[in-house]
């Protein structure tokens, strides 16, 4: 008996309530591994490990004569690990609530499998002595996960009814112009910081942009998004859409701070502080941007399912005057 009531305790459902804080954790924590994988680059520690997926050829783990740079190194894969951890607690908390969600669960393996997936993109920057195309690449696939992760936050909170609009179809259209800027946005950023210093180790190659020019194009992609999150408050403002405005205002501002840590690192030789502050930025304008492309729609709950009648109420044939 006490072992039934042990099995049965260890079942319980899992509470809405915890499934969105788990998600709401892989969210941070791959923001996390996002600014910590900057680090690595900005201390010139990105072959502080100089394969994969070993730390040396004869160790799994980072030695003492490989000093700094080999902590620094082995300390980011082993907190993919932990995001990884956190992953796995997500979707083992999916398939634990009651009653299923749908749509839940494929978003829950998409963050969990991403994980590897982007460790794997890691490993392939390494064995290629940091080429500066697959370290972009690298910072993208983690652009992915947190994408997969901010949507899996919100399904926990919607309710499982059908989606409508709440935005008229040309604004929905404009948000969607705006999503594809800001990720045209990040894809650019990639290719400046494979042009420029921090390459993540002395010998690492650049990708040959010249990046004066590549950062004007950047610049170029900036303020065209900055245009058209002003053109999105005004529009929403023009139809009522306070909850669609909220979100095109905070995304102005983060955008504004992202554009103001880009001049000044531009302007001050990028120094390896700001770089890392600008890091953490792009992934607040991901998330900025998502929350915009959410705010034009939502889910309203599932309509009741109408009353069975009995055969009497239904062979009833109603009295007329």
């Amino acid at each position: 008996m006490r072992r039934i009531c042990a099995v049965n305790r260890f079942a319980r459902p899992v509470s809405g309530t915890l499934l969105r804080s788990l998600a709401l954790t892989s969210i941070i924590a791959n923001v996390g591994i996002v600014v910590t994988g900057g680090a690595v680059r900005l201390t010139a520690s990105g072959l502080g490990c100089p394969t994969w997926p070993r730390c040396t050829d004869a160790s799994y783990v980072a030695t003492s004569e490989m000093g700094l740079h080999g902590v620094i190194e082995f300390g980011n894969r082993m907190l993919t690990f932990a995001v990884g951890l956190i992953a796995l607690a997500t979707l083992l908390a999916v398939l634990a609530h009651r009653p299923r969600r749908p749509g839940l669960l494929p978003l829950a393996v998409a963050v969990f499998l991403g994980i590897p997936a982007q460790a794997v993109v890691g490993g392939i920057t390494v064995l290629t002595n940091l080429n500066p195309w697959v370290v972009g690449l690298h910072f993208l696939a983690s652009m992915a996960v947190i994408t997969a992760a901010y949507a899996l936050w919100r399904r926990v909170a919607e309710p499982d009814g059908p989606t409508v609009a709440v935005v008229p179809v040309p604004l929905r259209a404009l948000a969607r112009v705006t999503t594809g800027v800001s990720v045209a946005v990040l894809v650019i950023g990639t290719w400046v910081t494979g042009s420029g210093p921090h390459a993540g180790d002395q010998g690492a190659a650049r990708n040959g942009l010249d990046p004066e020019s590549i950062s004007q194009v950047h610049a170029d992609s900036v303020f065209l998004l900055l245009g058209l999150s002003v053109a999105l408050i005004f529009a929403f403002r023009a139809v009522g859409a306070r909850r669609a405005t909220r979100a095109a205002v905070v995304l102005l501002a983060v955008e504004l701070g992202q554009g103001l840590i880009g001049f000044v690192q531009y302007f001050t030789h990028v120094p390896a502080i700001l770089v890392g502050a600008h890091m953490l930025g792009s992934c607040l304008v991901l998330l900025a941007t998502l929350s915009v492309q959410w705010s034009t729609r939502e889910r309203r709950p599932v309509a009741p399912a109408p009353q069975a009648t009995t055969p009497a109420e239904a062979e009833a044939v109603p009295v007329t005057a």
